[in-house]
């Protein structure tokens, strides 16, 4: 039986890297902008009953001018899921709760309405079986067909170098997941979207990573792009409820239909980082 454990440790060291520099290209947009807002992190630690070492992570959080609120988390725990629980992840089962999860999770609400909110996750997991998971999914509550395209045509490039069937699968994923069904409609303009990217050996371990190294690099490639296009735009009040409205879906599909979010709650993580994804404003009519 392979022991994971070294692989989780270098698969953190991968998502806290992406966030350094994801965290430093955003600070630098919030300066082109005029603004001083930095990112203020919090460290946590996990706690699990007869468990001496649970894990935690760190919750990064920057509100400025460009990014209203915009959350970066690392989170490595390992422990037993719930027995209700375990059933419903995947190599785990009540008789066999064990996991080890390590992954990074990043959601931007942006000021501008004109600028989409985003999300980005990608994570590796332990239970019975080893895994990856994650994608990019384009927020715009005012959506442009360039800045779909240019989103999507990143990570078609990105799913291409490794297999020339993962983008249409994970973009369809994606689609059928990022999908609000007691309101019909899609949260946003979609991206990709993958999970139980099973390891047997070290080699498909290998591969898994490096794509999902390639999907952490895409979005840092294309979204501060899309960002700096239209930060500078101007708005209009009925451009801003929209916006506002918009975001009364966001929350809606992550309290009610996000496995992240589920998953966080479960397995005993900090709220503020779980429920970070949340909107700072939002509205209902």
């Amino acid at each position: 039986m392979i022991d994971w454990q070294p692989y989780t440790a270098r698969a953190q060291q991968w998502f806290e890297s992406l966030r350094d520099r994801i965290c430093a290209e955003f600070e630098a947009i919030e300066r082109e902008a005029g603004s001083d807002a930095s990112f203020d992190y919090l460290a946590w630690q996990r706690e699990e009953e007869g468990n001496p070492d649970p894990g935690g992570g760190v919750r990064g959080l920057m509100k400025g001018k460009v990014f209203e609120k915009v959350g970066v988390n690392v989170s490595t725990v390992a422990g037993n899921f719930p027995e209700q629980f375990a059933g419903t992840i995947n190599g785990a089962s009540p008789d066999n709760p064990g996991f080890t999860a390590t992954g990074i999770s990043l959601v931007a609400h942006m000021a501008n309405p004109h600028v989409p909110a985003v999300h980005m996750n990608t994570r590796f997991l332990t239970t019975g079986k080893a895994w990856f998971g994650g994608g990019a999914d384009l927020n715009p509550p005012l959506p442009y067909e360039e800045d779909t395209e240019q989103f999507h045509a990143a990570f078609r490039a990105a799913c291409m170098a490794h297999n020339p069937t993962y983008y249409d699968k994970f973009k369809k994923w994606a689609d059928d997941y990022f999908f609000i069904p007691h309101r019909g409609v899609a949260r946003g303009v979609g991206g990709i979207f993958y999970d139980h990217m099973e390891c047997a050996d070290d080699a498909e371990w290998e591969r898994n990573f490096a794509f999902t190294k390639d999907v952490g690099e895409a979005f840092l490639e294309v979204f501060p792009k899309i960002v700096r296009k239209r930060m500078g735009m101007e708005w209009s009040p009925e451009e801003k409820e929209r916006q506002l409205e918009w975001r009364g879906r966001y929350a809606e599909f992550n309290l009610v239909y996000d496995r992240g979010t589920l998953f966080g709650l479960k397995t005993g993580g900090n709220i503020d980082a779980i429920l970070m994804s949340l909107p700072p404003e939002v509205k209902w009519n």
